[in-house]
């Protein structure tokens, strides 16, 4: 079995921080986005991997993952170019695929339910699909799945304004190579695009069985700033306190603190997990980092308050004021220039900025 992971979107909804980089490669909780997907492939036995790109920041992801052998895995890249529908992205990794069952994981999001039991139902069955599904909160903005009262597949509907269910596709796949035919039988949507969801609802229309894998367990389409800032509080909360760095003897670490080899957390400084400080960051004194908080690599954080924000690394940082809920992009500058109450300001900054607060 192969492994497909669709990279190919401009990530609009990430503006500014996407001006200047691929969605896929912003770190949650120190490491980036398109790594969890690689991870869950592998832990499911999945190590040839193919990677549909498109227009936007298509060398950035082929320079970061390389060839995959530093994450164990085998990487191919296919290009898609313009984002014509996940339907027509799939049918771009045809010639990778070639005859064999393959995943289908988009890749700006973040499962921590993994994929193993997904790929385990079509194993065990005889399916054209095993599609991951989940009830959510806002179904119209989503592929939505209806079953029937035996939980047997009635239809699939791309974001519907009426949804039928609550039941969400939520971006992971199992296909046989059936669905090429699929792709290749429907047309574009209002949208202008082939919707992987007519592709599968061809197939059920055309006697093949799909099989609807109900998940439980925290998963997030990491598409919006506030949707980043979720990721990294649920992930912080997952990782395991980490001294590798140098802790000045009167710093205040608590909590649950990761910092990696070669950061630094100066003596006065305060750090009360869950953080993250990534390797080369300097925390000096004056400083609180309050929780679930990422410091990129090569950062330097002095006389600041930063709480619930990704800091995405290259940056220096030196103010009174508060910074919460924020994303700030790399090699961004931010410093004091005049005096205003320290009543916490939300930022997302793209890469290269310089502001004065």
């Amino acid at each position: 079995m192969k492994g497909v992971i669709l990279s190919g979107g401009r990530g609009t909804r990430l503006r500014p921080i996407t001006h200047t980089g691929p969605k896929q490669l912003i770190p949650v909780a120190n490491k980036p986005v398109l790594e969890y997907a690689i991870e869950d492939l592998k832990d499911a036995g999945i190590t040839d991997i193919g990677i549909v790109l498109g227009n936007v920041g298509r060398e950035e992801i082929q320079k970061h993952i390389a060839d995959g052998s530093k994450l164990g895995v085998s990487i191919t890249y296919i290009v898609q170019g313009n984002p014509l529908g996940l339907a027509h992205a799939v049918g771009c990794a045809r010639d990778f695929v070639g005859d064999d069952d393959f995943v289908v994981y988009l890749g700006d999001n973040i499962t921590k339910f993994g994929i193993n039991a997904l790929v385990e139902r079509f194993q065990r069955g005889s399916y054209a699909a095993t599609v991951a599904v989940q009830e959510v909160d806002n179904p119209s903005r989503f592929g939505i799945v209806e079953l029937d009262k035996n939980g047997e597949v009635v239809s699939f509907v791309e974001k519907p304004e009426n949804p039928p269910t609550n039941l969400a596709l939520i971006g992971t796949f199992v296909f046989s190579p059936d669905i090429f035919g699929a792709i290749k039988a429907i047309s574009p949507s209002d949208r202008g695009e082939l919707e992987i969801t007519d592709a599968i609802h061809w197939l059920l229309q055309t006697g093949h069985s799909i099989d609807p894998h109900i998940v439980e367990g925290w998963w997030k389409d990491t598409g919006k700033p506030e949707d980043i800032l979720e990721a990294n509080r649920f992930l912080l909360d997952q990782i395991e306190s980490c001294l590798d760095g140098s802790i000045g003897k009167h710093a205040t670490v608590s909590g649950i603190v990761e910092v990696k080899k070669g950061a630094t957390i100066e003596s006065g400084a305060v750090v009360r997990g869950p953080v993250s400080i990534d390797q080369g960051s300097l925390i000096k004194d004056g400083t609180y980092i309050g929780p679930y908080t990422s410091i990129g690599p090569d950062t330097m954080v002095k006389n600041s308050h930063i709480e619930n924000s990704v800091v995405i690394g290259e940056s220096e940082i030196e103010t009174n004021e508060n910074i919460v809920d924020s994303i700030i992009g790399r090699r961004t500058v931010i410093e004091s220039r005049e005096e205003k109450l320290p009543d916490g300001n939300r930022l997302v900054v793209g890469k290269g900025s310089q502001l004065g607060i």
